[in-house]
């Protein structure tokens, strides 16, 4: 079955393009012109990625970003003729999975398209994975379940809400713990050796990702900052593995 991508734009020429491009690829693909007409789509469609454009008539792109982020997973690439570092920042931070800038070009959006869905598509098949006997790692009140994607609270049993960004920085910490990690160290680790991303991007996930395991972002257990060269994980960790 075809992934289905929903395209959010109120310039016509750009989702008609854009449908029939992503169409040739073998995707399928919806289009709405505003964020209500969004709503409905993800109330009534399967859709598996939207592509998100920033200014529409009768909404704010990210605030969607971020009200879609407050009950659904769904992957995000919103689309901005800014190409100010600041709203790629701020798209992040509202829980895009990916920032692109218009004009683009079309091979690269599908290239952004196909790596966000084969992250999603590790991410929720890990999930269903986990057997008796994997290995566990905690560090101080956290679990994480490598193979099944899962970092659990072991005081209350809750599951951090990770991005697979997120999830992947925090497994290079976990790794190779009290190890100071260059911000190009974590990118590799993250996205891979050919991606491009800022290092304020970095900076960005970090920051979302203490939100979600330290008590006190402000003042960090876990993750410190290593003025001058990246962070570092400040706790041993403890493996062991899971019984039935």
């Amino acid at each position: 079955m075809s992934e289905n991508i929903l395209i959010v734009d109120d310039d016509p020429q750009i989702t008609s393009f854009l449908k029939r491009y992503l169409e040739k690829q073998g995707f399928a693909a919806l289009c709405a012109a505003s964020g209500k007409e969004m709503r409905e789509m993800l109330a009534s469609e399967r859709v598996d990625l939207c592509i998100l454009d920033i200014g529409l008539p009768d909404a704010d792109g990210f605030e969607l970003t971020r009200e879609i982020r407050m009950s659904s997973n769904l992957p995000i690439i919103v689309l901005s003729v800014r190409d100010e570092t600041f709203d790629r920042i701020f798209g992040l931070e509202f829980g895009a999975d990916d920032y692109v800038t218009k004009p683009f070009e079309p091979r690269e959006l599908v290239a952004r398209v196909r790596t966000v869905l084969r992250r999603t598509k590790v991410e929720n098949l890990a999930q269903h994975q986990t057997e008796p006997g994997e290995a566990l790692v905690q560090f101080g009140n956290w679990i994480m379940n490598a193979s099944a994607r899962t970092l659990t609270d072991e005081t209350s049993g809750k599951m951090a809400d990770l991005t697979s960004m997120e999830f992947d920085l925090l497994r290079a910490f976990v790794e190779q713990p009290r190890v100071v990690l260059t911000r190009d160290q974590l990118i590799d680790a993250a996205r891979g050796s050919n991606a491009v991303v800022g290092d304020r991007v970095v900076d960005v996930h970090i920051m979302r990702l203490r939100k979600k395991i330290e008590n006190d972002p402000r003042n960090p257990r876990f993750i410190k900052t290593i003025h001058g060269i990246g962070y570092c994980l400040a706790e041993d960790i403890a493996k062991f593995k899971k019984t039935a």
